[in-house]
């Protein structure tokens, strides 16, 4: 395996006030948001920490099947095939929720359920593993 294979990748905050999130995020973690424009006249809303990308923000409004569903963050694990990926998942109990689709310059993603029922994405990432470069020996600039 790759050191790329089962690390989070990205985390994704779902919700229907993006405005509200972005304030709060900005103030608590000081994110700062570039805005990618999408199909349909949809917004991604980057999350940028210390010049790097760490997290998006999407607006969930008047997503089918999302209706009853309430905000919440949602995390993508990075795999190193995705096809083998998901037959060891439902090997362990796990279910396909969404089968495997691709975004442009992201990559090949599924959306799967554990053996608990948690949902979660598992994807191939259309990019190399850039890890940031910090001192991973100490907590000292951990905000708190």
């Amino acid at each position: 395996m790759s050191q790329l294979h089962g690390i989070v990748w990205w985390s994704e905050l779902m919700t229907r006030d993006v405005d509200a999130a972005k304030a709060y995020y900005e103030r608590v973690c000081g994110w700062r948001f570039d805005d990618v424009p999408m199909e349909g006249g949809v917004t991604y809303n980057v999350a940028m920490a210390h010049g790097r990308p760490v997290a998006g923000v999407m607006d969930m409004t008047g997503l089918e099947g999302m209706e009853e569903v309430p905000p919440h963050w949602f995390t993508y694990l990075a795999v190193d095939d995705l096809d083998v990926a998901l037959d060891e998942a439902g090997a362990a109990g796990g279910r396909v929720m969404r089968p495997p689709f691709e975004v442009p310059d992201v990559g090949r993603i599924a959306i799967v359920a554990d053996a608990s029922g948690a949902a979660l994405g598992l994807m191939v990432p259309a990019t190399e593993w850039d890890p940031p470069e910090t001192d991973t020996g100490s907590l000292e600039n951990v905000p708190v």
